[in-house]
């Protein structure tokens, strides 16, 4: 069975956040090739649901207008995307940071918009890959 991802942008500037076969996650991400990123981070797949569920969430919202949303909301943060609309999508202004929450070290990039139809496809099929899974993948064990 093939992992749970997403993955956003176009073939020149994209973002990915997949769960690799040991269930941790991989954030990964790419600027024309001439920047790129890519680090594990400490998530659990509820963590990672949540993230998708308020994705889907905003993303269905009547208004359509700017929303920002991090994957977990504590210090090891890895991936907050803030949201423009533009046209029938949204252009995403990414912020990594492979250390949490950190102001030296981190990575910001924009994605050109992707049409809101395309995102809801991507992040309902991320969040129907997790919430179908066998539950012991939702949680990530501690070590």
């Amino acid at each position: 069975m093939e992992e749970p991802r997403i993955r956003l942008g176009s073939d020149d500037v994209w973002l990915e956040l997949a769960r690799t076969d040991g269930g941790s996650w991989q954030v990964t991400a790419d600027w024309c090739s001439w920047l790129t990123a890519d680090f594990t981070a400490d998530l659990s797949g509820a963590e990672v649901v949540d993230f998708a569920d308020r994705m889907l969430s905003h993303l269905r919202a009547p208004s359509g207008g700017r929303f920002s949303a991090a994957v977990t909301p504590g210090r090891n943060n890895p991936l907050r995307l803030k949201a423009e609309p533009v046209g029938d999508g949204f252009a995403f202004f990414v912020r990594l940071t492979p250390n949490g929450d950190d102001d030296v070290c981190h990575l910001q990039m924009e994605i050109d918009p992707i049409a809101t139809l395309e995102l809801l496809e991507a992040f309902s099929a991320l969040y129907a890959a997790l919430v179908l899974c066998p539950p012991e993948h939702l949680v990530k064990p501690r070590s």
